[in-house]
């Protein structure tokens, strides 16, 4: 278990004029171990008010350097974490059909089972099997078709042959959605602003993407892409990671830093969405898992969320300090970013589940 960084970070008022370059230019200096991500202490955000703000100091430098980190101290109850993993693992032992009874080729609204090498990242397998599950919602009638993305709205698929799934899903899912909207709370501040600034992204809906994965071992010949480099789209992720190690993150020098599960941690993300409403302050990084060692298995839970469908992303203006630094956002000319949510998210899901889009979207493909 590693140890909680306590690392004193010098805080700066964002809000006075008189920040000077040095300050500004210690706000966002790399951090000093390049081999590992840092580890934040998430309970400080309700310690007191030096934690806190420490805490805020400290992530606001992440958020700028990659985006990526651990979260300890979260406050997600151990026994949910611990019921909801030996359920994931129940579920992908079932008997192939039973599994095959929520394909997702039957929902057109991207819910449901995929068997490995189903789901594609820059046009690759990904070796994983997975279920996907996202905010239970009646699905949205649209005759004229003026807005295709509302058709991705609707009701998950659950399966019969383990009705208890649905009940620790559901709990889990609502968990790690406080936990992600009490991140974004914190990153707000890191930002200079008030804590509610991303709110209106979230507030009429928001997305809760639940990926729950298994990663069968490679033999000899098998390819080492469990999931391909990317960046996530969404605001911030949240990954629950069970025993073996897979995640790999790059840094913004190319190299890559290995991310084993460490225990009663979450890592964190930020998504493409936080880096176009920053300007490219807040960095999303790229990141792949690789699949495990032949005669072994790796299980993993993402959870990513994101902005109400029917939502625009804005650009939040930043203090001047850190708006001299803001990068602009990193574009992909084959892969687009949109600044219309529910776009955006159609676009993601189709291009990663071409098998889905030709039965329920065939004018896109």
């Amino acid at each position: 278990m590693a140890v909680l960084e306590e690392e004193h970070t010098e805080l700066v008022d964002l809000d006075s004029a008189e920040c000077s370059p040095k300050a500004v230019d210690s706000l966002i200096s790399p951090s000093d171990d390049t081999e590992s991500l840092p580890i934040l202490d998430f309970s400080k955000m309700h310690g007191s008010e030096r934690e806190r703000q420490e805490l805020i100091a400290k992530l606001r430098t992440v958020l700028h350097e990659h985006g990526f980190f651990y979260i300890a101290g979260h406050g997600v109850d151990p026994e949910l974490i611990s019921e909801f993993i030996a359920a994931s693992k129940r579920f992908f032992a079932l008997p192939a059909q039973d599994k095959l009874a929520i394909e997702m080729t039957r929902s057109p609204h991207f819910r449901g089972y995929n068997r490995a090498g189903l789901e594609l990242t820059g046009g690759q397998q990904d070796w994983r099997e997975q279920v996907d599950f996202d905010r239970e919602e009646e699905a949205v009638s649209d005759d004229s078709g003026a807005v295709i993305w509302k058709r991705a709205l609707g009701p998950n698929q659950w399966p019969p042959a383990m009705p208890e799934l649905k009940s620790i899903v559901l709990r889990y899912q609502e968990a790690v959605t406080q936990l992600g909207i009490d991140v974004l709370k914190a990153i707000g501040l890191a930002l200079g602003q008030t804590e509610d600034v991303f709110a209106p992204m979230y507030r009429s809906g928001p997305r809760q993407h639940l990926k729950i994965l298994r990663y069968p071992g490679r033999d000899g010949s098998g390819s080492r892409q469990g999931v391909g480099a990317h960046k996530d789209g969404g605001l911030v992720t949240i990954l629950l990671q069970d025993i073996l190690p897979g995640l790999r993150v790059q840094s913004q020098d190319g190299s890559w830093i290995e991310a084993p599960p460490i225990p009663n941690t979450f890592v964190v993300n930020t998504g493409e969405l936080l880096e176009l409403a920053t300007n490219g302050f807040v960095r999303a990084d790229v990141h792949a898992v690789d699949t495990p060692p032949p005669g072994t298995e790796r299980f993993s839970a993402a959870f990513f969320l994101g902005a109400s469908h029917d939502g625009t992303v804005p650009v939040i203006e930043l203090p001047p300090e850190l708006k001299k630094v803001e990068r602009g956002v990193s574009t992909d000319p084959a892969n687009p970013i949109f600044r219309e949510v529910g776009m955006n998210h159609l676009k993601a899901r189709i291009r990663s589940h071409p098998d889905v889009a030709s039965i329920h979207y065939p004018e896109m493909v």
